[in-house]
């Protein structure tokens, strides 16, 4: 299993921006598959956006479709997710999990949300969205 580690998390205000930080123990390459998850207070963990390295394809939720985006930097080998037009429904923990094959990575191309995909799991970041 490859570390990873969130940062990022703050409370802001609704119709505020955040943006997340997911730093990869490894260089994110094709055979890297990485996704954002989080888990509001009381609720079940939901699947929020996902990178598939074999692909290059990214994955978003409905929910947070036109809001949120993933970006990489390679350089630094960490996984951002950009927040936007935070709602107080987006509160929640936010945790960065990631797969790490032996050649491409695919396998959360058909179900890029299925947690069982992901063997390393970081502590979280909290997000906080309150006037």
């Amino acid at each position: 299993q490859v570390q990873v580690e969130e940062s990022g998390g703050d409370s802001v205000q609704p119709g505020g921006s955040l943006r997340l930080a997911c730093k990869y123990g490894k260089h994110i390459s094709g055979s890297s598959c990485m996704a954002w998850f989080r888990q509001p207070p009381g609720k079940e963990r939901e699947g929020v956006a996902s990178f598939t390295g074999g692909t290059g394809r990214k994955y978003y939720a409905d929910s947070v479709k036109g809001r949120f985006s993933i970006s990489i930097e390679y350089a630094d080998n960490t996984l951002h997710l950009q927040l936007s037009e935070l709602r107080p429904e987006d509160t929640a923990m936010y945790y960065c999990a990631a797969l790490e094959t032996g050649g491409l990575c695919q396998v959360t191309a058909s179900q890029p949300f299925d947690p069982r995909h992901y063997k390393s799991w970081g502590q979280g970041t909290q997000v906080t969205v309150s006037s």
